[in-house]
């Protein structure tokens, strides 16, 4: 028995041993030599409103009056007196040379009267704001000071997923703070976000923490901490990071002009589905599908259309849709550059020069529905639809297109609503464009029953494409 006991003491003891040696790495080195370089921002921006006043109760000789306009001044000619206070925020920094340069998040500097950034050895400093690109949520700021510590930088192409990275920055102002995790994926694409293919991590990340950098296991930074996503408003593990390259570009241009300029092709996109890859004749789904060309943009001008799918920008590959605004915004604006597309069950090489991005457009409004006769009966899609009249084509500056005036049957279940307007049938990788009612039924005779049919339809001043699939037998 007690040789049994001895054997397993000795077992357990090994093991121990073994899992301290291959177990959790130790990231005291790193956090003690490279958290020099993070710093804490606070910054205050001064808020201007009016404050409501009541009228004065006490008579100008009253001895309560001065004590009374004290705390409620009025105004000459009454009403109600100007009042400031501020709003203060916290963030996260880190230092990239000696000299002063600091990178953070854009939206953490955002609408700032003033900036102040603390070191870790607790100097602080005003810092001035070199430029803030909220496209990519980068800011790099300045302080006067010398001699600091600054982080080295990483590769983040050799990053990779199961990796373990380390964030320090300060969460709910509590300078300094370390916590730890792994790399969950890479190239995330996140709504409304199209030129930052994020990190995503399981790193704690809290309000605070923005801005604040993301290390690899050898000290380097791989990313800026930048946004979490949760239904609380607190970490619930899963968190983003811009890479560093990306923020380094950014940076390099703010540091130069102020100002960030990036490349236009001047096309509505998206993602290409299985169903929209069999409707264009592709093998797989891949590329980005054009939707809609800018007028006199740089991609109409090239002669790239609605329908097509381009398949590489400058000799890359196009895997998905949030690919290309990247390539593309990293073009400089003036270059001539070439785009692969499928057409028609071909592949093209269409030369393009590219634009520069300007400042978003509103988008128009939609026509307004029209009327219809009450005995049309839906088609094999279970759509009502009507054509539209001369001035609605004018407005929207189309030839043809079919206005959705009822969604029934298969066609409630996708994503086509009333009020949207068919611009163009696909079928066997050729996009038919449709004029009439009548036009339309007979290019929906064409597919067999059951058979998936996509639509490129018109919404507001968007252009997508919209899968119907399982279609009905005949009218």
């Amino acid at each position: 028995m007690k040789r049994l006991l001895a054997l397993c003491s000795l077992l357990f003891a090994f093991n121990l041993a073994s899992a301290q040696m291959r177990g959790l790495p130790d990231f005291t080195e790193l956090a003690e030599k490279q958290g020099q370089a993070v710093v804490n921002i606070s910054t205050t921006q001064v808020m201007r409103g009016q404050s409501q006043v009541m009228p004065f109760p006490f008579d100008e000789n009253d001895p309560a009056f001065e004590l009374f306009k004290r705390f409620f001044p009025r105004v000459p000619g009454g009403g109600a007196a100007p009042r400031e206070f501020e709003n203060k925020s916290l963030g996260s920094g880190f230092i990239i040379s000696g000299d002063g340069y600091i990178l953070t998040n854009a939206h953490v500097v955002d609408g700032a009267d003033e900036v102040t950034v603390r070191l870790t050895d607790k100097r602080e400093f005003k810092a001035r704001t070199i430029g803030a690109d909220k496209r990519t949520d980068v800011a790099l700021l300045k302080i006067e000071a010398t001699g600091l510590p600054a982080v080295k930088l990483a590769d983040p192409s050799q990053l990779k997923v199961g990796e373990w990275v380390v964030a320090i920055g300060s969460p709910f102002g509590f300078d300094n703070s370390v916590t730890a995790g792994i790399v969950s994926a890479k190239g995330r694409a996140l709504p409304q976000e199209n030129y930052v293919p994020f990190i995503q991590t399981d790193v704690a990340i809290n309000p605070g923490n923005s801005g604040g950098p993301l290390f690899n296991l050898n000290g380097e930074v791989v990313g800026i901490n930048s946004q979490i996503y949760s239904r609380s408003g607190g970490y619930m593990g899963v968190s983003f990071a811009i890479p560093i390259d990306v923020a380094m570009e950014i940076q390099q241009q703010l540091r130069s002009t102020g100002k960030v300029s990036r490349g236009r092709l001047g096309v509505v996109i998206q993602e290409v589905s299985k169903e929209l890859a069999e409707s264009l004749g592709l093998s797989r789904p891949i590329g980005a599908v054009v939707n809609a060309v800018e007028r006199d943009g740089p991609a109409e001008k090239a002669g790239i259309e609605a329908g097509d799918v381009i398949l590489k920008f400058d000799g890359k590959v196009v895997n998905n849709s949030a690919d290309l605004p990247r390539m593309v915004a990293a073009t400089k604006p003036g270059t001539r550059s070439v785009a692969q597309v499928w057409r028609k069950g071909k592949v093209r090489d269409i030369p393009v020069l590219v634009g520069q991005i300007v400042d978003e457009r509103q988008a128009s409004s939609r026509p307004t529905r029209g009327g219809r006769a009450p005995e049309q009966a839906a088609n094999r899609l279970g759509l009502v639809v009507s054509e539209l009249s001369p001035e609605q084509r004018r407005e929207l500056r189309l030839e043809g297109g079919l206005l959705v005036e009822e969604v029934r049957g298969t066609s409630a279940r996708s994503d086509l609503r009333q009020g949207d307007i068919i611009v163009a049938v696909i079928s066997r990788g050729s996009t038919t464009e449709v004029r009439t009612v009548e036009q339309m039924n007979k290019l929906l005779a064409q597919f067999d029953k059951g058979a998936n049919v996509t639509l490129l339809i018109r919404r507001g001043e968007m252009q997508t494409f919209v899968t119907i699939r399982g279609l009905n037998g005949g009218n």
